[in-house]
């Protein structure tokens, strides 16, 4: 019956073990026939001694089905678990007792299974839905045995909100006996959760226990013993478990499907309270049932390898003062947290000019009538406005560690407000508009703040789509506008009141702890999923330092802001800066004429700007005045980062800046910048296989992971000249962490200290930095491995070629390459490039790599990511080249 019914179990996996109860709602002797699925006969098969046992406890209406992929990977791994997944009692195939069982009845059901199985410990609980809460009620009852938590999708308390809808309709006399007992209804509602939908014989073999009412009994009794209120007769138990949980401090993973129209975020920000210890994973798409959207089994297991198993070597280290892996250095070795010397906080130049009425930040407006309009604020402006939204945050509540979300553009006010925040210690969420609506929408409930400042246009986003936090308007509204955005306060209220404050003689905050978070920075998007990064104050304040070192730059210079990621940085470099007149969601909208009025504004010395911000710059760059052409004469150092920027267009950005040095650094949201090279570097370095991003700056160190035939990582670093393979970086301002993504952080940080880019690419013998592509986006053709960028160069020499993307089509290991170019003379339609063009990149790209190209096709604009408009998204144009191709209508995603 199992090997035909129940896809992906092992026959030899179920079994009966009948349980002496000892809960209150059994009459004394009572025993109960229990369904278990066990992996023990594989572990024993194997003569492998597991590790522990991992206690997994389905909840309602699912059954032990639910574990199977945690089953296999037990029995599997080098480092093996015993999984024990039950039926609990009138669930699955356990038997229907035909009593009505309280939440306190099944946590003693679960000891006398554990009881009976003679389960002495190190023992992991498993638990979804309420089978989460259920498992953590045996692990307060069997703390000696516990080594480890694990929940996915879960509640112990209704987290200060009502119940969610579904349960509550489930609940309701008028349905719930029709719905969860007289019909599949609930189940068939449950199954339909799945994303993507269940295949149909899963589905069946979950609905397999409960074809008839009778059956369905526990399903019905299970609703009906959800405690909803404080009179609810499970209330107290539910209550004594939330609660004592908080004194468990073993490690802990939560695992997450966000899509769960029943346990949201808000009941996962509930947990984390009470586990402060717990590691957590959002899987971005996958919903309530998490274990079958995703492949949790593998992380699981490997958290177990990385946490649980080494636990008590772990615990040794601690007790002789170990650092963390957080605090690992550049060479592997610990970054003493104790260096004062090494730590200058992010608010020392602020403090320093307190009392200088020189400019500190200037935005720009729109040019009129020739003129273009500014407004500034002075250092000591800056700093009373910085000191005062501080105390007016606290007064509203904002604590130590609260996460506040800043949706406001670049400017004077987001430069206030993101000191206010690390002067109070709150930690800054910077998701900025460029991610679209939904990818910033996915990105605030990712990290669920707990306050949200932004301007008009973005509370109504936040209370259109419910985004998580207290709103904050950072301009002023009338009281209609309050009352409809439910906004609790405005800046202007916040700055009067702890200007107030001040002056009645509130004590100054207490400097920042350097190794607290201060800053969770989201990327662009442009590889999947906007990601959080978490920066501590120390890594914010290394990242100034790196640049400051890198460059020279020093108090008192003067920098145009035309590069969103570095407008926080001009006070805690001491420099004046301004923002040019730009749309900063598209980099593209940066004019020449808005740089320089920018850059004569302020005087300034340097410049930073986006590759497709200079693009426009020197499309633009005719309408300048002698006046403009001086004020861009005057800048020493033009960085462009993002993404590459081709020679050409760097060397007439030089004509543009002709005193400027030229300095393209290359790095990523979780480690700015790594490497840096000048146009003379570039000049000097040549062609070669990728682009030349030159050589680590300031207290940087690259490394490369060997790929092996079919693209996969090494586990060895190796920094030999042409060794080809993932590029490794380490220093001091990498980031700390991934946001809430556990799985993504372990795979970045298998080498402690070091962060996995998933950039390819390889040193020379110069010790510069060769980048040939993404991971995601190698070839795997008959004739081996191949990377894109050295190809796509090669096709941009073409004439009438503006930009290329080189895709690989087909099946891994055979795969045809692909050219897709962006014409300079825009073409209408998407296609097979004409014969001509083909040739000559064909031709182009043969000489210069080697590699033969399958089909040369045109499209009128290459997807780019929306931050910087420059990284192209290779995957999305290999799916549609695959459908051009085909024959098939060809969209891109």
């Amino acid at each position: 019956m199992v090997a035909r019914s129940w896809p992906g179990v092992r026959p030899e996996f179920s079994r009966y073990l009948t349980v002496p109860s000892t809960a209150s709602c059994d009459p004394a002797g009572s025993s109960h026939q229990w369904h278990l699925l066990d992996n023990l006969p594989a572990l024993e098969a194997r003569e492998a001694a597991p590790a522990g046992t991992i206690l997994a406890v389905h909840g309602n209406p699912t059954w032990s089905y639910l574990w199977r992929s945690v089953l296999e990977a037990g029995a599997e791994a080098e480092t093996p678990w015993r999984v024990v997944a039950v039926d609990q009692l009138d669930m699955g195939y356990s038997d229907r007792t035909g009593t009505f069982r309280r939440l306190a009845d099944r946590v003693t059901d679960l000891g006398d299974v554990t009881d009976a199985l003679g389960i002495e410990g190190p023992v992991v609980t498993l638990g979804h839905d309420w089978g989460g809460l259920i498992s953590l009620g045996w692990a307060t009852r069997h703390r000696e045995q516990l080594a480890g938590i694990v929940l996915t999708n879960t509640a112990v308390h209704p987290a200060g909100f009502s119940l969610p809808p579904a349960l509550s309709l489930a609940l309701h006399p008028a349905v719930h006996g029709w719905g969860t007992r007289a019909t599949p209804t609930f189940l068939k509602v449950t199954h339909a959760l799945a994303h993507p939908s269940l295949p149909s014989d899963v589905e069946c073999a979950f609905m397999a226990p409960y074809r008839t009412a009778p059956a369905r009994a526990g399903v019905a009794n299970f609703v009906a013993d959800i405690p909803a209120t404080p009179q609810h007769p499970s209330w107290p138990t539910l209550d004594q478990i939330s609660t004592e949980i908080r004194t468990l401090e073993v490690p802990a993973l939560m695992m997450w499907g966000p899509r769960d129209p029943i346990f949201s975020d808000r009941y996962l920000g509930d947990l984390m309270y009470r586990l402060p210890q717990a590691d957590v994973h959002r899987f971005e798409g996958a919903g309530h049932l998490l274990p079958e959207d995703r492949d949790i089994a593998t992380p699981l297991l490997a958290w177990l390898s990385s946490t649980v198993h080494q636990r008590s070597e772990i615990k040794s280290a601690l007790q002789d003062d170990a650092p963390s892996r957080a605090n690992v250095g550049s060479d592997g070795g610990p970054r003493d947290r104790d260096l004062a010397t090494g730590f200058r906080s992010m608010l020392a130049e602020l403090d320093a000019h307190r009392d200088d009425h020189a400019d500190a930040v200037v935005d720009m407006g729109p040019a009129g009538e020739g003129v273009r309009s500014s407004t500034s604020l002075s250092w000591a402006s800056l700093v009373r406005r910085v000191d005062a939204i501080a105390h007016g945050l606290s007064e509203l509540g904002v604590r130590r560690g609260d996460r506040v979300n800043l949706l406001v553009p670049p400017s004077a006010e987001l430069t206030s407000l993101i000191y206010a925040c690390l002067r109070l210690e709150a930690i800054i969420v910077v998701a900025d508009a460029g991610l679209g609506t939904k990818g910033l929408g996915r990105a605030i409930r990712g990290a669920g703040p707990g306050y949200l400042i932004g301007i008009e246009r973005a509370l109504l986003a936040a209370k259109a789509l419910k985004w998580p936090g207290q709103r904050i308007s950072a301009g002023d509204l009338s009281p209609a506008k309050r009352r409809l955005l439910g906004v609790v306060a405005t800046v202007g209220d916040l700055e009067k009141s702890g200007m107030g404050s001040i002056e009645a003689g509130a004590p100054p905050f207490v400097a920042a702890d350097p190794d607290t978070d201060a800053a969770i920075l989201f990327t662009s998007g442009s590889t999947g999923p906007a990601k959080g990064v978490v920066y501590t104050h120390r890594q914010l304040a290394a990242m100034r330092d790196t640049l400051q070192a890198t460059y020279g730059l020093k108090s008192g210079d003067a920098l145009v802001a035309g590069f969103a990621p570095f407008a926080l940085l001009g006070p805690a470099l001491g420099a004046v800066s301004v923002t040019p007149d730009m749309d900063v969601t598209s980099p593209r909208t940066l004019s020449a004429s808005a740089l320089a009025d920018a850059a004569a504004a302020i005087n300034a010395t340097i410049v930073f700007a986006s590759p497709a911000a200079l693009v426009n710059v020197l499309a633009t760059s005719a309408e300048l005045d002698s006046i403009q052409r001086a004020a861009l004469e005057r800048v020493d150092l033009l960085l462009s980062a993002g993404a590459p920027l081709g020679t050409t267009l760097l060397q007439q950005v030089q004509d543009l800046a002709p005193q400027a040095e030229v300095h393209t650094p290359y790095g990523m949201t979780e480690a700015l910048p790594i490497t840096d090279i000048s146009l003379q570097g570039i000049l000097a370095a040549g062609s070669g296989d990728g682009v030349c991003v030159g050589q680590p700056v300031a207290g940087a160190q690259v490394s490369i992971a060997a790929l092996d035939d079919q693209g996969g990582v090494s586990d060895e670093l190796d920094a030999s000249p042409g060794q080809v393979g993932e590029i490794v970086v380490s220093a001091p301002h990498v980031k700390d962490r991934y946001d809430r993504l556990w799985v993504t952080e372990h795979a970045s940080a298998v080498h402690p200290g070091w962060h996995h880019t998933g950039d390819v690419g390889h040193l020379d013998s110069a010790g510069r930095l060769w980048v040939q592509g993404r991971l995601g986006h190698i070839l795997t053709t008959p004739s081996g491995l191949m990377t894109p960028v050295a190809a796509e160069l090669a096709a941009e020499t073409v004439s009438g070629v503006r930009r290329a993307a080189v895709v690989g089509v087909g099946p891994a290991g055979t795969q045809a390459v692909v050219v897709i170019v962006e014409t300079v003379q825009r073409t209408r339609r998407s296609g097979l490039a004409a014969q001509a063009l083909t040739q000559d990149v064909r031709s182009s790209i043969t000489r210069a790599t080697g590699m033969a190209a399958a089909a040369v096709l045109v499209i009128p604009d290459l997807p780019t990511d929306i931050r910087h408009n420059s990284k192209i998204d290779r995957s999305a144009l290999s799916k549609w080249s695959a459908e051009l191709l085909s024959g098939k209508k060809a969209t891109l995603q």
